[in-house]
């Protein structure tokens, strides 16, 4: 029984965009806070913008429960239309999938976001008029198909004041002169050249307008084809091997027409296999790794374990939480791509041979293996800026269609994939095996997975450069006319405030000009390194689940992170694979040099930030990573603020812009949800008998178990 309270005396208004419009508004909503089934929530009103779904109550209103990593544009109870993943209503307690026209409107409405949130209304108490208008509008906005001009980034763009574009040092490469400074920072001007030969898009409209190539390649060859069977340059490695992509001919084709393209292709690969040209390496993508089916539906079993409804789903599904998720074949297929992104490395590096990928459009796992590879062996790309640069370069100039594959505008299930995302996921494989090496933080690469459904930034919303130049004309309410002027991703200042961005950058990061440090770091993180989970074959256990000899350490890794289970690897790499990669992690770390992600099965983890952060019964409170990033932080201020006082001491003149770092009082008290979500509830535990507990306690008959929770939370505190 729910205990109605008072209406809210004073009226709760959403904070509105420019742009932004409100299309439908129901008062009365119940949203009840997921716990243990007590149905405990808060009454408010819930309305629908060209924008968004706002969820507003009472503490809307008032600013003294801000979170400290607030989001200026998308608060705690909103949710962008691109980012509604499925719209359920419940009637008489039966879930059913909301879409289209609705002949009947249900008393309960459940959204589950592609950022993993999962918001329960009741609609009980609202009246039935608003009821109707609420959901169809909800249902409407979010869930049908709409034209790309409708999205409200143009909205956005044509009533926002002057945007300024904070560019951040980030490399945009919409210009020509990006493409010559990247080719002269790699060194690969001698052999490469950046051409304008698709100005006006008169070669294709999938290419960007500038882009670099072979010098030997002639514009003749590069217009024949569309851009097609043209070596397209990605990036130089320090001892003049080149990483080049190529989007290849469709293989449905007549005879005369195959013949005159294998002909062509052989003349292409002639002039590229001969000095100054290094040999050659192709790397058939499609045929390599798993197919974007493959990786969509592995994604969508994957992100079932975590939109859990209450407690008890959550309980449920943790018994047999080893086996539900390899049976997704997510982290398998990350560890695939990742291992794909090694055996390039070892071409360009040890054999000094040039890779060629190749995939039909050259725009998907193109870009991933691409983006990998240069992440391992170019310490910039390592830099917050130099990471942004390079997604810049290769997916959204290189002409990922985001638009497609992130099903921004409801038109296809079909074109659906979530590339970015097993990119953002492989780099956040290394990120936490190599902390110091990269100048962001898990919290960044978080922060932008989020941002894949802001319609703010045009960053992610277009298929290719052609299309965002062909729809950046039009109607601004600023100037009368002109061309829009979007904002990007990369200019965080519009997102958080300096406060907030703090959590974004690594307080660890080993810069490069401290070798000193570096090499104190190294010893230290060396017998890390050594305590990566032994694959031992000697004595299998009979039933799925672990092997005896791991089962107390990596029962210390579950909690909270719940890292995968063991997988062997069906395909074992060659030889020159494997000696290269044992010879690499046989030495020292260089964090500047080259960096080899760990493959094996228990090293490869489920990113816990972005998937566990709005799971209350799988936070540790006062631990994680988090409590960690605080005290560093604490100890940053600190430093600062003592730094301070002897340069009023020495100096009069001394710099009052010192206070970038968050405070962070009470580090201990934060749960491993934070930055995302404040101290939680204790986790309710389900009620099973005490004997059961004491059994999944017992770590003897954990290998008898299938895959069974065991609670170490009093180890861990």
């Amino acid at each position: 029984e729910i205990h109605i309270k008072e209406p809210i005396e004073k009226e709760v208004n959403p904070r509105l965009l420019p742009g932004e419009l409100l299309l439908c508004e129901a008062s009365t909503v119940y949203k009840y806070i997921q716990e243990d089934g007590s149905n405990r929530g808060t009454y408010g009103k819930l309305v629908c913008t060209n924008f968004k779904i706002a969820f507003l109550d009472d503490d809307s209103a008032s600013d003294d429960n801000e979170p400290q990593f607030k989001n200026k544009i998308v608060g705690e109870n909103d949710i962008t239309l691109q980012c509604v993943d499925q719209i359920y209503g419940v009637y008489d307690e039966k879930k059913k999938l909301l879409t289209g026209q609705l002949r009947k409107y249900p008393e309960k409405l459940i959204i589950y976001c592609k950022d993993l949130r999962v918001f329960h209304f009741c609609l009980r108490y609202t009246k039935e008029e608003e009821v109707k208008r609420i959901v169809s509008g909800i249902v409407h906005h979010s869930q049908t198909p709409k034209l790309l001009k409708r999205l409200f980034l143009f909205s956005y763009a044509s009533a926002a004041p002057n945007n300024t574009d904070g560019r951040n040092q980030t490399v945009m490469f919409d210009t020509f002169e990006d493409w010559r400074d990247e080719l002269e920072r790699t060194k690969g001007n001698v052999k490469y050249k950046a051409v304008t030969t698709n100005e006006g898009y008169r070669v294709s409209e999938k290419l960007p307008l500038y882009f670099v190539v072979p010098i030997c390649i002639s514009d003749e060859s590069i217009l024949k084809y569309e851009g097609r069977g043209i070596p397209i340059w990605c990036w130089s490695c320090h001892n003049g091997a080149a990483l080049l992509k190529m989007s290849a001919f469709p293989k449905e084709q007549d005879d005369i027409t195959s013949q005159m393209q294998k002909a062509f292709l052989d003349g292409i690969y002639k002039t590229i296999s001969k000095p100054p040209y290094e040999l050659l390496k192709m790397e058939d993508l499609s045929s390599s790794l798993p197919s974007l089916q493959d990786i969509q539906t592995a994604y969508t079993r994957f992100k079932q374990l975590f939109l859990i409804d209450n407690s008890t789903d959550f309980w449920a599904t943790d018994v047999k939480w080893f086996s539900l998720l390899e049976s997704t074949n997510w982290l398998e297929i990350i560890r695939r791509v990742l291992k794909k992104a090694i055996e390039v490395a070892e071409c360009l590096e040890r054999q000094r041979t040039n890779v060629l990928l190749i995939e039909e459009s050259a725009t998907d796992l193109c870009c991933v293996i691409s983006t990998l590879v240069q992440v391992m062996m170019d310490s910039y790309s390592r830099t917050k800026s130099g990471f942004q640069s390079l997604i810049q370069k290769e997916w959204v100039i290189g002409g990922h269609g985001f638009l497609d594959r992130c099903n921004h505008l409801h038109k296809s299930d079909k074109e659906e994939a979530p590339v970015f995302l097993l990119l953002l996921n492989c780099v956040w494989q290394l990120v936490q095996q190599y902390p110091p090496a990269f100048e962001f933080t898990e919290t960044y690469l978080t922060v932008l997975s989020d941002s894949l459904y802001v319609p703010i930034f045009s960053t992610f919303f277009f298929n290719s450069q052609h299309q965002k130049d062909t729809n950046m004309s039009g109607e601004s309410l600023q100037t009368q006319s002109g061309p829009f002027r979007f904002l990007t991703v990369w200019d965080w200042s519009a997102q958080f405030d300096p406060k907030a961005q703090a959590f974004l950058n690594n307080p660890l990061y080993a810069e490069k000009p401290k070798p000193d440090k570096s090499q104190r770091k190294t010893t230290r993180f060396k017998h890390q390194r050594q305590l990566s989970l032994p694959l031992t074959q000697t004595k299998p256990s009979t039933k799925r689940g672990f092997f005896r000899e791991e089962t107390d350490h990596l029962i210390k890794n579950i909690l909270g992170k719940r890292i995968g289970k063991f997988i062997n690897s069906s395909d074992e790499p060659p030889n020159s694979f494997r000696e290269f990669y044992d010879s690499w992690r046989s030495k020292p770390v260089d964090y500047h040099g080259l960096l080899l992600p760990r493959i094996d099965g228990p090293e490869i983890k489920v990113w816990a930030q972005r998937y566990l952060r709005w799971i209350p019964e799988a936070q540790l409170h006062g631990g994680g990573t988090i409590a960690t990033a605080a005290k560093i932080l604490d100890l940053i201020e600190e430093v600062q603020s003592l730094q301070v006082k002897m340069d009023e001491e020495h100096s009069q003149a001394i710099s009052g812009d010192v206070h970038s770092v968050p405070m962070l009082r009470n580090s201990a008290r934060l749960s491993s949800l934070f930055p995302f979500a404040l101290l939680q509830r204790q986790s309710i535990k389900p009620a099973l008998p005490t004997s059961t507990w004491k059994d999944l306690e017992d770590e003897d008959d954990l290998v008898k178990r299938d895959d069974e929770f065991v609670d170490l939370s009093g180890d861990m505190s």
